[in-house]
């Protein structure tokens, strides 16, 4: 059985390479995203597909970034709501809000 903490303290903790959406819609819209990499691949140029591969790594730096921002409000509001809940303080997730990512 994983202790989550000693998992942290190990650095063996990584949400964005364990999570798969499990959403039929988001394999159909993968399928689709792959077969039109592939069929841009051979219509145009090894140049122009090479742009496009480094539009799309932009993409997912960008992406990634904001889920990092994402998951990062998520456990605060997760971990805000427990406190609430846990001590009965009021307008915890408000000064949420406010903390940098």
């Amino acid at each position: 059985m994983r202790i989550l903490l000693n998992e942290l303290y190990h650095g063996n903790l990584y949400p964005d390479e364990e999570v798969i959406p499990n959403d039929p819609h988001y394999r159909l819209v993968s399928r689709k995203t792959s077969e039109a990499i592939e069929a841009w691949k051979v219509r145009h140029s090894e140049k122009e597909f090479n742009e496009l591969e480094e539009l799309l790594d932009l993409y997912n730096q960008t992406h990634g970034i904001q889920l990092a921002s994402t998951f990062t409000h998520g456990f605060r509001l997760g971990a805000g709501i427990m406190v609430e809940v846990l001590t009965g303080q009021d307008e915890l997730t408000h000064k949420l809000n406010n903390f940098p990512d």
